[in-house]
């Protein structure tokens, strides 16, 4: 018997809601080639499957064929693992208002099995696999961009729960009396603070309520970034310093609390926050030495990201290929 030859490579689909980035990666987590299209160019989900699988051809041919491909992996906004589906993403105009099968259609395009997964579960699954977690079994990851993702892995395995929902940390409450919105409905929750509009909001607050010198108050309020709080905040702003005093110190709290039911080996934190460096991981190890139980106090690392920014979400994508299942979407 003739065995198969082995195949070298996956897919990974950084599906965002303005671009959808595609990447082939061998498994050492190098990129052998990308392509992009835009997320929203599309009314259906069929006719942005059928742009995808065109981009796709190309970048396919150059590294030799489909018959090189072992699986696609898919990131994605409110994507559900078991059942291989986007499910009412607010943000892209082709699934904002049902369940979009959208692994199923992808795996009759390319003949090969595709799994899907929410952003920061996929990296989570990018870290464990190419990253600062390789050789971990509980650690929790926590994204921190526009909104707070997070991925929990215990004893080696991402947590989906009943519905493949399992992992929402960042709408937990942090604040039950006079809690900020937030963008899924409820108030107080840990993105309404710790996300990067959470930074600004917080910055926008301070400068309205504190005499503090900064300056930021030489920008419009309301066109105030996280990225105009993070160059303050460099350049020594003593405003912009309370901004990540105060974040940090929530995030620490928070995951005082995650400690208590996974006892994590790490914190890994990713996204556009933690180019701010000692000035937000300080607070929150502070913050979490103060907040945590005494038996978990000193076990945990507080970690952040060694997946290269530009690449890492597809590489997140691309990881979930090597572990898929064969009963995945079944």
């Amino acid at each position: 018997m003739i065995s198969q030859p082995l195949k070298p490579y996956v897919i990974g689909l950084d599906l965002g809601g303005t671009n959808s980035v595609f990447g082939i990666v061998d498994s050492r987590g190098d990129i052998k080639a990308t392509t992009a299209i835009k997320t929203q160019g599309y009314l259906t989900v069929e006719e942005y499957v059928d742009a995808a699988f065109e981009a796709l051809q190309i970048i396919i041919d150059q590294v030799g064929g489909i018959d090189k491909i072992k699986a696609m992996g898919i990131g994605a906004p409110n994507a559900n693992y078991y059942k291989g589906t986007i499910e009412y993403a607010p943000n892209i105009v082709w699934a904002h208002e049902g369940i979009v099968p959208l692994a199923e259609l992808f795996k009759k395009r390319l003949g090969v099995p595709v799994a899907i997964t929410n952003d920061a579960n996929a990296a989570a699954i990018g870290e464990m696999t190419y990253g600062v977690a390789r050789g971990m079994k509980n650690f929790i990851m926590l994204t921190l961009g526009t909104g707070v993702g997070s991925g929990i892995v215990i004893n080696g395995q991402l947590v989906y729960g009943c519905d493949g929902f399992a992992g929402e940390l960042g709408h937990v409450i942090m604040r039950r009396e006079n809690g900020r919105s937030c963008g899924c409905g409820r108030t107080g929750c840990l993105e309404a603070y710790c996300s990067a509009t959470g930074v600004a909001r917080t910055a926008r607050e301070l400068l309205a309520t504190t005499n503090t010198p900064s300056s930021l108050r030489e920008l419009e309020p309301e066109k105030i970034t996280s990225l105009d709080v993070s160059i303050a905040a460099g350049q020594g702003d003593e405003l912009a310093k309370k901004v990540y005093d105060f974040t940090g110190e929530m995030l620490g709290e928070a995951c005082a609390d995650f400690a208590a039911f996974s006892s994590p080996e790490a914190f890994i934190f990713f996204g556009g926050l933690t180019k701010a460096g000692d000035l937000i991981m300080n607070p929150i190890k502070k913050s979490y030495d103060e907040h945590v139980l005494n038996i978990f106090k000193g076990k945990a690392q507080f970690l952040v990201s060694g997946l290269d920014g530009s690449s890492a979400a597809v590489l997140g994508a691309s990881a979930i290929g090597w572990d898929i299942q064969d009963d995945v979407n079944a």
